[in-house]
């Protein structure tokens, strides 16, 4: 019998952490497949960021370095020029990379680091009990807008993707998301993409993933994909926001 379907050989047999619901694992996976279908895996290095997904290095199986919380891409600056013909990718969420980690993420983009990252963003801190992110949407409920997000008090989301789209340095830049199948599938090729941009040599890429966080949105699985169509997606709509 034919195999159709099958755990992508970049990713470790270990089963994830996260919680149910949560789309951490099916980012990993994409980032696997396209590792084996681009052949790269044995020559590529991840940096893994801070917050839930900072065991990714767990689940990969290509080589992994911990960076200190936001540093990633500095992380991955040093690496890439250090061994330019490896591949070097960041999984970074929207604490990670759009608070802490904002010189960073700019000034990666600004000078055209042949990188990739993968930014992933559920509007919310996950790991240290669902505070307000950068990315949280107005009116939003977190542990620390107890009566939602306020523009006057606490500023606006910041469209991360946008804000890199105006650099000259960076090389592609896509939104996509992880609340269907349809979109899934469109994530996975964005993905590719950016790493195939890397391949080329083409400079700095990005694919920011909206993703879900059922445990600190109080929402179970079903109804946390359906706030990601009709509250997420409004004020992050998806596309290619550079391409060079």
């Amino acid at each position: 019998m034919a195999i159709v379907f099958q755990k992508p050989k970049a990713l470790k047999d270990t089963a994830f952490h996260y919680c149910p619901g949560c789309t951490h694992g099916i980012a990993h996976r994409l980032v696997a497949e396209a590792l084996d279908e681009l052949d790269i895996e044995g020559k590529t290095i991840g940096i893994a960021s801070v917050g839930c997904s900072y065991n990714s290095y767990d689940y990969f199986a290509c080589d992994m370095i911990q960076a200190p919380h936001g540093r990633a891409p500095a992380v991955a600056t040093g690496v890439k020029r250090s061994k330019p013909d490896n591949i070097v990718f960041t999984y970074q969420g929207d604490g990670d990379l759009a608070a802490i980690g904002t010189a960073e993420i700019i000034h990666a983009a600004a000078r055209g680091e042949n990188i990739t990252v993968i930014f992933i963003n559920n509007t919310i801190y996950g790991m240290t009990s669902g505070q307000m992110a950068p990315t949280t949407l107005l009116n939003q409920y977190t542990t620390t807008t107890p009566y939602g997000r306020i523009a006057d008090h606490h500023g606006f989301p910041i469209n991360v993707s946008e804000v890199l789209a105006v650099l000259d340095g960076p090389a592609y830049i896509e939104r996509a998301s992880l609340h269907d199948v349809k979109h899934i599938k469109k994530a996975k090729e964005a993905i590719k993409k950016a790493f195939t941009m890397q391949i080329m040599k083409k400079g700095f890429s990005m694919v920011e993933l909206l993703s879900t966080c059922p445990t600190n949105w109080g929402l179970n699985p079903v109804e946390a994909l359906n706030r990601i169509k009709n509250e997420m997606i409004p004020q992050y709509p998806l596309g290619v926001f550079k391409e060079r």
